[in-house]
């Protein structure tokens, strides 16, 4: 870059500094200032220093939080990262049900009630529905997932891979939060599915592998009997991915970096294909971009093909090359409601079995770990056995 292009490049990256500036403030005002108004002022009129503690609270996260978030996220300051992926889960739970509470202010004031007991009984009413979801969210998203099994009917596949058992693990998003324990305890269950392939659609960390070994080791523990497969997902080029792909090998891991596997039983062979996430071209790591020719090259056309790619986006080039069957993850089923809403302008699949184009099907799990706010609300995680079906 020359010594102009630089000068005329500087004003550009201040305009787009202030504009996420703006942007960032503008959405901090509402997620913080929507349930403020709803619980502490709009005519509750809360007696003696009830309201001036509350608003004192209140000014003390909003302007805590970005600084939280950046100390988390930016400096990899892990209990800060806990504390202010906790308060965004929270406030975005009050936001949402703050909306839906003034919807009942509505209708209350329509039957007559006046404030304060219309406003009391709005605070109310969000604040137990509030409550009872964060408490029931974490439960959620600490517990070990359960087993979501799910029958696949591949007309391709042959009679003596009928009935082959593929677990799918994605998203375990290993971070902040000390998962040890949680990380041995999906194995466990992984282990006793008796599983023929095991596959993980990625976003396994956050943070380097130096950082979160400890919860990631119980991995190398996972049996299969035919391959255990990975692909990268967006996390990974957040977390170092040369590390990330360099640790799953040693754990045994087979990375399909645009590449294909064939696993054979009883004489029928299935093609096991992997391509890189859809964010890996522009991440910067030299060779890591999604190619799904590259996956099938010298693949037998004949043969069925299974193909990982975290996220469900990625189905596009797997029609186009004539997939049998995609696994992804990335979703999270949208982790807490209504989240799923803003998931679905990006994503062609929120969760579960569906089809696309003649002959490709997409199996998208919810995740088996949780990203950020340790909450799962209405969107539990998973362990997946898909059991593959001939015709």
């Amino acid at each position: 870059m020359s010594v102009g292009e630089a000068v005329e490049a500087r004003p550009r990256r201040r305009r787009r500094a202030v504009i996420f500036g703006v942007v960032v403030a503008l959405v901090l005002a509402l997620l913080f200032g929507v349930p403020y108004w709803t619980l502490v002022l709009a005519g509750n009129e809360w007696p003696g220093p009830v309201p001036a503690v509350l608003s004192v609270v209140a000014l003390v996260a909003v302007l805590a939080f970005p600084l939280l978030m950046f100390g988390g996220h930016g400096r990899g300051m892990d209990r800060a990262a806990i504390i202010a992926d906790t308060m965004l889960g929270v406030v975005w739970v009050l936001f949402v049900w703050s909306l839906l509470g003034n919807v009942l202010r509505v209708v209350l004031t329509i039957a007559g009630v006046a404030d304060p007991v219309r406003s009391r009984i709005v605070t109310a009413v969000v604040a137990l529905i509030a409550l009872v979801l964060l408490i029931w969210g974490y439960a959620e998203a600490m517990r070990i997932s359960r087993v979501r099994r799910v029958d696949v009917t591949l007309p391709r596949l042959g009679a003596a891979l009928d009935g082959l058992r593929v677990v799918l693990i994605t998203d375990t998003h290993y971070g902040p939060v000390d998962r040890a324990k949680w990380s041995r305890g999906v194995v466990d269950v992984v282990n006793s599915l008796d599983a023929d392939v095991v596959a993980h659609t990625g976003d396994i960390a956050d943070g380097d592998v130096s950082r979160r070994r400890a919860q990631s080791t119980p991995l190398g523990d996972v049996r299969a009997a035919l391959a255990r497969v990975y692909v990268t997902g967006n996390h990974e080029y957040f977390s170092g991915a040369p590390g990330w792909v360099e640790h799953m090998t040693e754990l045994g891991w087979t990375w399909l970096h645009n590449k294909h596997v064939v696993v054979s039983r009883g004489g029928d062979d299935l093609v096991i294909a992997g391509v890189d996430d859809r964010t890996a071209a522009g991440s910067g790591v030299p060779g890591h971009q999604a190619d799904h020719a590259a996956a099938l090259a010298g693949a037998d056309p004949s043969l069925p093909v299974l193909l990982l790619a975290h996220q469900p986006q990625q189905i596009a080039g797997a029609v186009t090359h004539g997939v049998d069957l995609q696994l992804s993850g990335h979703t999270h089923g949208g982790q807490i409601w209504p989240f799923h809403y803003l998931v679905r302008t990006d994503q062609p699949a929120l969760q579960g079995l569906s089809r696309h184009g003649e002959r490709t099907q997409l199996y998208t799990s919810r995740g088996t770990g949780f990203w950020g706010p340790p909450f799962r609300i209405f969107a539990p995680s998973e362990i997946t056995l898909l059991t593959l079906h001939a015709a």
